[in-house]
């Protein structure tokens, strides 16, 4: 008797979603429910329906160009080891003396 076994060739790679990697699916979903709920906000607070759409398409639009850009520039790890290098401070400042 053969025996088949399926091979998982996926395993261990990144999450891409229409060019998308790993962090930046999420943040396009979330900066999406957040247009979704701006939209509904404006809406009800009584602003016209045209400005409404206006100003969420303009937003929708920065928003896509935002994180396609960065998912371009940085690729899947990048932009959170930049935020991480932006946390390290410059130099170290002691108030012990050493020699003293």
């Amino acid at each position: 008797m053969k025996s088949v076994y399926m091979v998982n060739k996926g395993v261990n790679q990144p999450m891409v979603f229409r060019g998308l990697k790993g962090p930046y699916i999420w943040w396009l979903c979330i900066g999406v429910v957040v247009l979704l709920l701006v939209f509904a906000l404006l809406y009800i607070a009584g602003v016209p329906l045209v400005l409404c759409l206006l100003l969420t398409g303009i937003l929708g639009t920065m928003l896509f160009v935002f994180v396609y850009r960065n998912n371009r520039k940085y690729g899947e790890h990048g932009l959170m080891k930049r935020i991480a290098q932006k946390s390290i401070p410059h130099w170290v400042r002691t108030n012990t003396n050493f020699g003293k």
